[in-house]
């Protein structure tokens, strides 16, 4: 990626809004953390929501992304925050390098709408999550004014429970990103 582009994408990522009207707390709030938590951030991007997890346990934290410049910055972003227990994976969704039954929980914050076939991903979180573990979906809802590729609450669903996964909870919070509605699925690996 060229120096422009990357940065371009940063200050995308990095958004002040996001962090003020969406901020990585209001989905933290939401798991079963404890401080011995492994964690699986699928699409971390700059460490929106890694870096805040990393800093409420001391379990692994990794961070998969399939951009290694995005992945550069977030390693300079822990580092500046002496956090030590973040390891970056750059990888695709469809092939995740972890054991199987490894983490506790997986995020995946706007980053699954992007995944074709959605089950590939889904099929290889399921994988690496330990029985009893949860994902949380966080996804902008498909509404007639979206931009780009979406999937709708009652798909996200559907897939999920395809995968093996039985959905906890649905929250359509008052929050959006670029505008738009978002939607967070919990669910559990039996």
């Amino acid at each position: 990626m060229n120096n422009e582009k990357h940065v371009k994408k940063i200050q995308a990522l990095e958004n002040e809004h996001r962090h003020t009207h969406f901020p990585a707390s209001t989905l933290l709030d939401l798991l079963p953390l404890s401080t011995e938590s492994t964690i699986l951030d699928l699409g971390a991007g700059t460490g929106y929501v890694t870096l805040p997890a990393a800093k409420q346990t001391s379990g692994d934290v990794y961070a998969l992304d399939r951009d290694l410049n995005i992945l550069i910055y977030l390693e300079q972003s822990a580092s500046e925050q002496q956090l030590t227990n973040i390891t970056t994976l750059e990888a695709d969704f469809k092939s995740i390098p972890l054991e199987d039954e490894h983490v506790d929980i997986v995020i995946a914050s706007i980053a699954l709408h992007e995944i074709k076939p959605l089950s590939s991903a889904l099929d290889e979180a399921f994988r690496v999550l330990k029985r009893g573990g949860m994902i949380q979906v966080v996804e902008i809802e498909a509404t007639e004014k979206s931009r780009g590729p979406r999937v709708s609450p009652k798909d996200m669903s559907a897939a999920l429970e395809e995968a093996g996964f039985v959905i906890s909870q649905t929250l359509f919070p008052d929050l959006t990103i670029a505008n738009e509605p978002v939607y967070i699925h919990l669910a559990t690996r039996p």
